[in-house]
């Protein structure tokens, strides 16, 4: 079983104490961490030094990151594929649009709309962990998702702890 932690929409100019907490809480038993863009600066992927990371950058990234990091890419998770993508300028209709960037993964990873999506459309994943510091709409916490690849493909949904 391959555990990974998904995480999007950061927007951190570099990790602090707060972020660095967090992410140690929330992906201790993760040995892939996903980032599916928005993290600003490449400072912000420090945080999961020791982890495989697979990022993307996002329409709020510097000059830095959207230099050294691609804004789609395929991967795989133990058996399965992997889509990663911020999802910015897809327009109104994200499905399609993603569907159309990845015809023939397992899963679809994306951030960008700050909600989170954990959904299965006909065999495919996808799955949106929103906005991991706290910026979802109308103040909801922030939030991440985990990522399983075993004999099957699951994810879940959870809320970023509280840490002072």
């Amino acid at each position: 079983m391959i555990r990974a932690g998904v995480l999007s929409d950061t927007h951190l100019s570099r990790p602090d104490s707060l972020f660095v907490r967090q992410v140690a809480a929330c992906f201790a038993d993760c040995d892939v961490i996903i980032h599916a863009g928005d993290l600003t600066s490449l400072a912000v992927l420090e945080a999961f030094r020791g982890k495989t990371v697979h990022a993307v950058c996002g329409n709020m990234c510097d000059s830095g990151v959207r230099s050294r990091l691609p804004e789609q890419m395929q991967f795989s998770l133990g058996p399965f594929t992997i889509g990663l993508t911020h999802g910015a300028r897809l327009g109104a209709d994200h499905e399609n649009a993603l569907w159309n960037l990845f015809p023939e993964v397992d899963c679809i990873v994306y951030g960008h709309t700050h909600r989170p999506v954990c959904q299965r459309y006909g065999s495919t994943l996808f799955l949106n962990p929103g906005s991991f510091c706290a910026t979802g709409l109308y103040g909801a916490p922030g939030s991440f998702a985990l990522l399983e690849a075993g004999e099957e493909l699951a994810a879940r949904i959870a809320d970023v702890t509280p840490i002072r």
